[in-house]
């Protein structure tokens, strides 16, 4: 009996002993040796190394003798936390491809989707799919969910190389509820849409993001509503203003207003000024922002770093011709006298000049196959190739014939409006791209590719408008922080394990609006949730990302 007794004490001695080594601090999965610290809150760099253990930060400082199952040598490397995207279109992109190339290989870990119309609700809706950002191949993905809940399963049943976020789009929840109707909601109809937006905040939408004709809502008291509800559930209010021009004082006075009855967080989205009659102004917005922040109100704004945008073509159209929908759209094109109407509407002469006018104004992608020939083309310059005397001619008859469904880039932006906005404490980097890859319909914008290597590239090493330290902020914890996001967007001990190393002397883009298909260079090392993405520049494979539900989600779950 005695030497049983030794025989257990031994056992039981032996397994405290290789329990205790397994939870050494000094035994981890990844160990980045060496590297230049860029922790993500703004302080300067430091030497030192990154461990991760189990998807989380286990350490961040001198920890170059401890054991990992992978040691990444990071010498001349700065390390940092994952890039988080503030706006994409990657709602539909990453069921198309999981990989999500064009984001991960410039070092983004995290995308925030459903600015315009949100992939849920549905309920009811089957006249169209959900938003695609206008690059994901048509037909690729066919919705099959109704709710978050659904799409959420759905991305991580098939797998994403990256994590997401998603806000619920006003305009989406009115859809689901009167269609295309212009009207004011009945209050029926309105506390109908207060509870999809409940619904959605507890399946795990952040926020409410809403986009607008230029000039604002055109029901301002229903967004405030909807706002209050997301309010109630801890979530942020997203506005994507309709002008960014002759307009935009009203739109960023509603988007304060908001704030200020909602009682909620405020985020604009790409603050900019286009149209060159209004380069120099930027700044007006920017006081009106400051003097909001400076009265109490959280508001807080995003940019990519280009002077040219991208979206449909349709939006520099008379509003009433875009009334009842796409199809009601395309109806009225196909109509002589309706072209000939819009060609003197002033604001279609007004807003195709705030968009570049015809020397301006590109064709990314065609409606049809007839008109891909066009892509990557100015209107001028397609004008020419088919002998029309007046671009304007041009436009309308190629809408007509693709059904109104042309997306491009529009070049109407100031180099230095850009450099003043980006040199806000407020303002984060943000793509309004998709995750895409080289397959992608159509000349995308190059944004989709190179946002943030474009800053750390092009901003911060060759032209010095930012230090190393604040772009990484701007696209780490100012991201993190503006979302109230609380486990990503710094390098710290017990934080999501999402990670980019890059080589500063080279990261950079790749492409151009001529030639956006193209992926950054420089970056090294992509790790996500503590696995490995992209692995000495190259792509490996691996989905490791995660839908990241709100804080409302898991506390509706404990009710």
């Amino acid at each position: 009996m005695v030497w049983m007794r030794r025989l257990l004490s031994l056992a039981v001695l032996l397994a405290v002993i290789v329990a205790g080594a397994a939870a050494q601090p000094g035994s981890y999965d990844i160990v980045i040796r060496g590297g230049h610290i860029v922790d993500g809150s703004g302080n300067p760099w430091f030497a030192g190394d990154v461990a991760i253990r189990n998807g989380r930060i286990a350490a961040v400082g001198r920890v170059s003798n401890a054991a990992a199952a992978r040691t990444i040598e990071a010498r001349g490397l700065v390390v940092s936390p994952g890039f988080i995207d503030l706006h994409t279109h990657s709602d539909i992109a990453v069921l198309a491809d999981g990989t999500a190339q064009s984001k991960v290989r410039q070092g983004v870990t995290l995308d925030v989707m459903g600015e315009s119309t949100s992939v849920a609700p549905r309920d009811g809706l089957k006249d169209e799919g959900a938003n695609d950002g206008g690059v994901t191949a048509a037909g690729a993905v066919t919705p099959d969910w109704t709710t978050f809940t659904g799409y959420f399963q759905r991305v991580e049943r098939e797998g994403v190389s990256i994590n997401l976020i998603s806000h619920v789009s006003s305009e989406q929840v009115r859809r689901v509820v009167m269609g295309y109707d212009a009207r004011p909601a009945t209050p029926a109809e309105l506390d109908r849409m207060k509870k999809l937006v409940a619904r959605s905040m507890e399946e795990g939408a952040w926020g409410l993001v809403t986009r607008f004709e230029s000039g604002g809502p055109d029901h301002p008291a229903e967004i405030v509503e909807l706002a209050r509800v997301v309010a109630s559930y801890g979530g942020n209010y997203t506005s994507h203003v309709g002008s960014e021009g002759f307009e935009q004082e009203k739109e960023i006075q509603f988007a304060i207003r908001v704030a200020e009855e909602a009682k909620i967080p405020v985020h604009i989205f790409h603050l900019k000024i286009r149209a060159r009659d209004n380069w120099g102004t930027v700044g007006k917005y920017v006081r009106m922002i400051e003097e909001a922040r400076s009265r109490g109100l959280d508001v807080t704004a995003n940019q990519y770093p280009y002077t040219a945008m991208n979206h449909g073509w349709s939006a520099f159209f008379p509003v009433w011709a875009r009334e009842g929908g796409p199809a009601k759209f395309a109806e009225r094109l196909r109509d002589p006298a309706v072209r000939e109407r819009i060609k003197t509407d002033k604001d279609f002469i007004a807003w195709a000049k705030e968009h570049g006018w015809w020397e301006g104004i590109v064709m990314g992608r065609a409606g049809s196959e007839k008109n891909r020939r066009y892509e990557g083309m100015r209107v001028s310059e397609i004008a020419k190739q088919r002998g029309d005397a007046d671009p304007a001619d041009t436009c309308l008859t190629l809408m007509a014939e693709d059904g109104g469904r042309i997306s491009g880039m529009f070049h109407t932006m100031s180099e230095d409006d850009v450099r003043l906005v980006m040199r806000q404490p407020w303002v984060a980097i943000a793509s309004d791209g998709s995750a895409i890859n080289l397959d992608a319909p159509g000349v995308p914008h190059p944004r989709n590719y190179s946002t943030n290597v474009r800053v750390l590239g092009y901003y911060v090493r060759d032209q010095r408008v930012l230090t190393l330290e604040d772009a990484v902020r701007r696209m780490t914890s100012l991201p993190a922080q503006i979302l109230g996001l609380r486990d990503r967007g710094q390098l710290r001990e017990g934080l999501a394990a999402d990670v980019a190393v890059f080589d500063p002397a080279v990261v950079g883009e790749t492409n151009s609006f001529e030639k956006p298909k193209s992926y950054a260079k420089g970056v090294q090392y992509v790790i996500v949730n503590g696995t490995i993405v992209i692995d000495r520049g190259e792509h490996t494979g691996a989905k490791p990302g995660r839908v990241v539900r709100s804080y409302a989600s898991s506390a509706a779950k404990t009710h």
